[in-house]
């Protein structure tokens, strides 16, 4: 575990925590997040990880799945009992459940084993810069008043990156956000999984990526905005194409 953890940090300074049972990519990791400006913190096993989330105030996890104590899954459970804040998870090559399994309980991206540090730090960044973004989007499509948009019994502040339903805020992610500001915002437009990847993952064209990861995020904003999820109202399915926000106005 990295000593002397300082819960307080600089705003210009993001912190991140590291959690794998194997201390050589603690090690690397630690290294190359820190010479790339992060603050960083570990932990060795679940337990470990759950006590310095709650210390620390992470902005982005990164999680192994197989640990001792508390795997990677209860982990993710804990911490979305009471954050929002991005997860990125380790994952072994050929275990496609593994990845599935870790997306469904709120992780937000993946990364597989073995990875390059490089492309770890990519998706940090990637994954931050779609969750922390202060930036304000003015929408393209709907009722607005000041960056809201209002569909039904559905409100999107698209500015405080909140959804409301009969005033009523529902918890999203932010990469759920993400994917829904793009939806919403080209209503009626319909986009592939892969150019979802693109515009809200910030994955290259070129990238080899399970499309998965798109239909779980989908799913799960359905079971938080749909009256019924099994039949869509809001985000509807593109047969042959992909995903789009019912068109609005």
């Amino acid at each position: 575990m990295t000593k002397d953890i300082q819960t307080e940090q600089s705003e210009s300074t993001q912190r991140i925590l590291v959690v794998d049972d194997e201390a050589s990519i603690r090690r690397i990791l630690e290294t190359r997040l820190k010479m790339a400006g992060y603050d960083v913190v570990t932990a060795e096993d679940g337990e470990e990880a759950v006590e310095l989330f709650n210390k620390t105030n992470p902005d982005i996890v990164i999680l192994d799945v197989m640990m001792p104590k508390m795997d990677g899954y209860g982990v993710t459970r804990e911490i979305r009992r009471v954050s929002d804040i991005p997860i990125i998870i380790l994952t072994a090559l050929g275990d496609v459940s593994e990845r599935i399994t870790g997306l469904e309980l709120g992780a937000d991206d993946y990364v597989i084993k073995p990875f390059s540090p490089k492309e770890l730090e990519a998706r940090v960044k990637a994954v931050l810069r779609r969750t922390v973004s202060k930036d304000i989007t003015v929408p393209t499509g709907g009722k607005t008043a000041k960056n809201v948009i209002t569909t039904g019994n559905i409100k999107i502040d698209t500015a405080r990156r909140q959804v409301y339903r009969k005033n009523e805020r529902i918890r999203l992610t932010g990469m759920e956000f993400s994917l829904l500001e793009l939806l919403v915002n080209n209503s009626g437009q319909a986009y592939s999984r892969n150019e979802i990847l693109q515009h809200v993952w910030a994955y290259p064209p070129d990238h080899r990526i399970d499309t998965r990861v798109v239909d779980v995020h989908i799913s799960r904003l359905r079971s938080k905005l749909e009256t019924d999820p099994a039949n869509p109202e809001l985000i509807l399915t593109a047969r042959g194409i992909g995903y789009m926000f019912q068109r609005i106005g």
